[in-house]
């Protein structure tokens, strides 16, 4: 995590702000990083300007901003009472995910910390429409924090899917898993390692049209299995989970189904995950499977994109 120098922490002015607050700080006091406290405020409507007689538009602005600012400027000192960390205070004005993308790219920012604008649970996705444009198009790694009475994080799920024949896919299964060891041995965590295999047309081969028998596609499947294992196993010789509590989830099936299940069932509290399938192009989307997983899970996401990602958000 030292990586990180140069953190942007996004509030909306809602409650429950102060867990991803008190994350930014630690962060920032750990790496010896700067800190960016931002807060996107609505453009006033062009309706309200054509009766706005008692002050002017940007007297006005000014104001709403100065306000914004001294709430978060009060919000920091009830949590961060050692004063050593002075971060840059400011407001931006226009559409949450632009601004704060442009943030990033004007200031060379490698963090974005938020806290997600739902709340989670059986009734509501955590994940609004700011944070999933955030996770899509951010050009640098995008931590989204859900407020919880624990101040550490007791198990994290790093899902990894390597691939021998893919450089930038296997470039960022090793980002994922540098990240995720190094928070569980910043909290002294519980790893959980999640890679969900599939046999390519297994349902065809076991159609009338192969004529396969059983004892062939079992054979055929363990084959699959032990070169997903052999795979993973590279990957995670790379790092020293020997010296961490963890568990591989080795799984046959449908990431977007296996994922937010080991994480509901092992009681997740932060998933450091991939969130982007293509990369170079400005014109990519998320991940059809990463967008899944973000509408079923309930708890922190630490989302990083490929090496060579471009973002479609420009100055």
């Amino acid at each position: 995590m030292t990586r990180f120098k140069n953190i942007l922490l996004v509030l909306h002015g809602k409650n429950n702000e102060e867990e991803a607050v008190k994350r930014a700080f630690a962060l920032a006091k750990n790496n010896k990083a700067k800190l960016t406290i931002v807060d996107v405020l609505e453009e006033l409507p062009e309706t309200m300007k054509d009766y706005l007689k008692i002050v002017s538009v940007q007297e006005l602005e000014k104001i709403v901003a100065e306000e914004r600012v001294s709430e978060v400027q009060t919000l920091i000192k009830s949590i961060e009472t050692e004063k050593r960390l002075k971060p840059i205070v400011k407001t931006l004005v226009g559409k949450p995910h632009i601004e704060i993308i442009k943030e990033v790219l004007r200031n060379k920012h490698d963090l974005v910390m938020k806290t997600p604008e739902g709340k989670g649970g059986t009734k509501e996705a955590l994940f609004g429409s700011i944070d999933i444009n955030l996770m899509r198009k951010c050009p640098c790694p995008v931590w989204m924090i859900k407020p919880k009475e624990s101040t550490k994080y007791s198990r994290i799920l790093a899902a990894v899917d390597p691939d021998p024949y893919d450089d930038v896919r296997n470039k960022l299964n090793h980002y994922i898993m540098e990240l995720a060891v190094s928070i569980s041995q910043l909290e002294k965590s519980e790893l959980h390692i999640v890679h969900a295999w599939n046999l390519y047309g297994e349902r065809a081969l076991r159609g009338p049209r192969f004529h396969k028998a059983g004892n062939e596609i079992a054979r055929l499947l363990l084959d699959a299995m032990n070169f997903h294992k052999d795979n993973l196993d590279k990957l995670l010789n790379k790092f020293p989970l020997d010296k961490l509590k963890h568990k591989i989830h080795l799984r046959k099936g449908d990431p977007a189904v296996l994922i937010p299940e080991v994480a509901k069932k092992e009681k997740i509290d932060l998933i450091v995950m991939g969130t982007v399938c293509r990369t170079g192009i400005p014109g990519f989307i998320i991940g059809n499977t990463a967008e899944s997983i973000l509408f079923k899970v309930d708890c922190s996401v630490l989302s990083i994109k490929p090496y060579g990602f471009i973002s479609p958000v420009k100055l």
